[in-house]
């Protein structure tokens, strides 16, 4: 599999195939890449609709450039004295900042989400995420402000001075607990329409049927956040109820 970056003949051809309705995993096998690798290319670079190959290799050089000149003051990879691949870690980063910005969360926001749930110890100052990410504090407040308001960050005081943000491994928990809420409420508001278009109309019967399929999927989220909020604090290696986990010897 070959390494190192796209280059713009690579990205021409992500750009083709994307054009012609290729799905990334498809796109990164004619390319011999990793799927996280085109992913990632794409997402940052406009998205599948707005991807153009030369205008992602003039960013790419530009933020490679940025990153030559602020090498000497740059953020403190997460490596953490565990002799991880600083770069790979940077790289990891990047990807699961894509997957969160995929799935809805604003861009600063998931670059925080990322920072955070890549530290060992699972906490960092406002001034600590603004060095790792060489942002703002104001850019940082905005987003543990909004992190903090959908139950996916949690702030901790350090020794009575200053605050820390961070996870628990109950966040996730919560997280789908507020999502299913939020689900419900919006099945509770759909059927309040049902009264006003006029029940048996067909806008009303769109209502209807969406509330039905909300409840189910809220009650749904719930019942499975319950039954598997164990594994948030399992071992790894470990199954649910306490039996073995894959690869692993029933006693």
């Amino acid at each position: 599999m070959p390494g190192g970056r796209l280059t713009q003949q690579e990205r021409q051809q992500i750009a083709t195939g994307l054009a012609d309705g290729l799905a990334y995993a498809e796109i990164a096998r004619r390319l011999d890449r990793p799927t996280s690798t085109i992913t990632r290319e794409v997402m940052r670079n406009g998205g599948p609709t707005a991807y153009r190959a030369d205008l992602a290799h003039r960013a790419t050089e530009r933020r490679a450039h940025r990153r030559r000149q602020s090498a000497p003051r740059g953020p403190k990879a997460l490596t953490e004295d565990h002799g991880r691949d600083a770069e790979a870690v940077r790289a990891y980063e990047e990807t699961l900042t894509t997957v969160f910005i995929a799935s809805g969360t604003p861009k600063m926001m998931a670059r925080v989400m990322a920072c955070l749930t890549l530290t060992d110890s699972g906490s960092l100052t406002a001034a600590e995420l603004a060095q790792r990410l060489q942002v703002s504090p104001a850019s940082v407040s905005k987003a543990i402000a909004f992190l903090e308001s959908q139950d996916l960050v949690r702030r901790y005081r350090e020794e009575g001075r200053r605050e820390r943000y961070g996870f628990d491994e109950d966040i996730w928990y919560q997280s789908m607990r507020a999502s299913a809420r939020s689900t419900a409420q919006v099945a509770e508001t759909s059927r309040q329409g049902v009264a006003v278009m006029g029940p048996g109309t067909p806008a009303a019967t769109r209502l209807e049927n969406a509330a039905r399929f909300l409840d189910f999927i809220a009650e749904t989220m719930i019942r499975s956040a319950e039954q598997a909020r164990e594994v948030l604090y399992a071992k790894p290696g470990a199954a649910p109820g306490g039996t073995a986990g894959p690869g692993q010897d029933h006693q």
